[in-house]
């Protein structure tokens, strides 16, 4: 039970992503976003004017770059936070220090846990984000397309011919994701079968032996940032390996499919697209 918890006459409740309930009086008129991810949702529930404090690499939209920074998500400047007097934080589950965030809730400031891991969740954290910030009317529009839009998705790609796909989210150490992941789930949308989806991590470390022996027909990166394909470069010394043989090296703006916010739409349409250019590849051979 959050702190902000104290009666059952609140106008406001929802539960957060660790299950507890978190209740304000009113909508909140300042939040402080402790994740890029939470600042993205944040705006797309309609309460980007009321956002007070981002962390750094919140840069979408970009209005949030306006905002000021409270340190990083794994280290927040309390002594600025709290000058700034947020009366809601949204904080990332397995992102920040919770000794941190349970100073701030000791100070009196109720905080909202989110950690989307899968499509249903996206949509939720909006719904939920809109009904703390009183922006309900939008966050529920926002909230409804996305969900349309990733069905409509699923319907056109999902049970196209299976492309076994390598997604590369990390490259020292090399890792991976599995299919509990939300990236895991996004390539099933894509008609893709995760050649480390079986693996019980949900972000596997692996090796290039593992991948050379797993030989997926697609390699996607995303790189360290939004122009670098860098990691895709490797992939080109095992020219036996089939992605490298079929030319399927393919890159997707990590922000448009690493982050669980709306983009996640424009990420999965591009994912799609790249695996379906593996499969035209099939009849060319």
């Amino acid at each position: 039970m959050s702190a902000a918890s104290l009666g059952h006459d609140h106008s406001r409740c929802v539960v957060d992503d660790r299950d507890r309930e978190v209740c304000l009086h009113n909508a909140a008129q300042r939040i402080a976003t402790l994740s890029p991810g939470a600042t993205e949702l944040t705006y797309a529930a309609g309460a980007g004017d009321q956002v007070v404090a981002v962390v750094s690499f919140s840069d979408y939209p970009p209005e949030a770059q306006q905002v000021v920074s409270v340190g990083s998500h794994t280290r927040i400047d309390l002594e600025t936070l709290v000058r700034l007097a947020p009366d809601l934080v949204i904080g990332w589950v397995t992102g920040n220090p919770a000794e941190q965030l349970e100073t701030l809730e000791a100070l009196g400031m109720p905080v909202f846990y989110i950690e989307p891991r899968d499509v249903a969740g996206v949509a939720s954290a909006i719904e939920r984000l809109a009904r703390l910030a009183g922006t309900e009317v939008v966050g529920q529009t926002v909230a409804d397309n996305f969900r349309d839009t990733m069905a409509a998705l699923a319907s056109r790609y999902r049970d196209r011919d299976p492309v076994t796909t390598f997604y590369q989210v990390w490259d020292e150490p090399l890792m991976s994701i599995n299919d509990q992941h939300l990236i895991g789930q996004v390539i099933e949308i894509c008609g893709g079968q995760n050649v480390f989806g079986g693996l019980s991590r949900r972000v596997p470390r692996i090796d290039d032996e593992a991948v050379l022996a797993a030989n997926p027909e697609a390699i996607v990166a995303g790189g360290m940032g939004e122009e670098n394909r860098h990691w895709l470069t490797h992939w080109e010394q095992y020219p036996n390996l089939k992605a490298v043989a079929e030319d399927n090296l393919f890159f997707v703006p990590p922000s448009l499919i690493q982050r669980p916010t709306p983009r996640l739409m424009e990420g999965t349409q591009i994912l799609c697209e790249k695996l379906d250019i593996a499969r035209q590849k099939r009849g060319r051979s």
